[in-house]
């Protein structure tokens, strides 16, 4: 990468769940307590087809299993109970469970005066950032309460672009799915793939982990 280029960097937007906290867990005990209780059968391979997918999406995926038929109705309220079941699994979150580097790599973007944002499916972001002490560690929050569209639509990304004030073509994007990196492809920002979406050929940088975001961006 080109010195200029690098100057051109001029805010990181991060997705939440792997990149900053990991409540993979938490989002696969939630599902999976509801679909025992509806009898559907449901499994870690399954649960990583939901990884930057929106909750309603992510039910209808649970659901492909399922022997019943459900109204739109009832679609909303098995999200509801699924949601639930996954706040009250949130409790237990604190700044112990923030990922190893990001502290280190959020105060060193702020000393190089880049803006840095979260762009998350989840529409429970403000209340994880809350327990994690990292609230107000962020100058833009886009998440599923600003969005119609899941990853790898770009949505959720241009929101937190438009909400900085920083065009798309000046973002770097850090993703740990696959949907995520197409989405920052979809939104013309550049990507960099971390955890599960590392070697993913279409990202533009792959990292083994946070800290050498560094290299990309300063």
């Amino acid at each position: 990468m080109t010195n200029l280029y690098r100057k051109q960097i001029k805010a990181v937007i991060f997705d939440l769940d792997g990149v900053i906290v990991s409540t993979d867990n938490l989002h696969y005990k939630g599902w999976k307590k509801l679909a025992e209780e509806e009898q559907i059968y449901f499994d870690e391979i399954i649960n990583n087809r939901l990884r930057g997918v929106s909750r309603m999406e992510s039910l209808e995926i649970l659901l492909e299993n399922s022997k019943k038929e459900y109204s739109t109705e009832e679609k909303a309220a098995l999200a509801e109970r699924k949601n639930s079941y996954y706040v009250e699994l949130l409790a237990s979150l604190t700044p112990d469970n923030i990922l190893p580097g990001v502290n280190e790599v959020l105060k060193e973007l702020k000393c190089k005066d880049i803006q840095v944002a979260i762009g998350s499916s989840s529409k429970n972001t403000a209340n994880i950032l809350k327990k994690i002490a990292l609230f107000e560690a962020f100058d833009a929050i886009a998440d599923g309460n600003d969005i119609k569209h899941s990853k790898p639509n770009p949505e959720v990304f241009l929101v937190a672009s438009k909400k900085l004030g920083i065009p798309p073509e000046y973002c770097v994007v850090v993703e740990d799915a696959v949907a995520g990196i197409q989405a920052a492809i979809n939104a013309d920002m550049t990507s960099v793939a971390v955890g599960d979406a590392k070697g993913y050929e279409l990202a533009d940088y792959s990292i083994d982990s946070i800290n050498q975001l560094l290299d990309i961006v300063i």
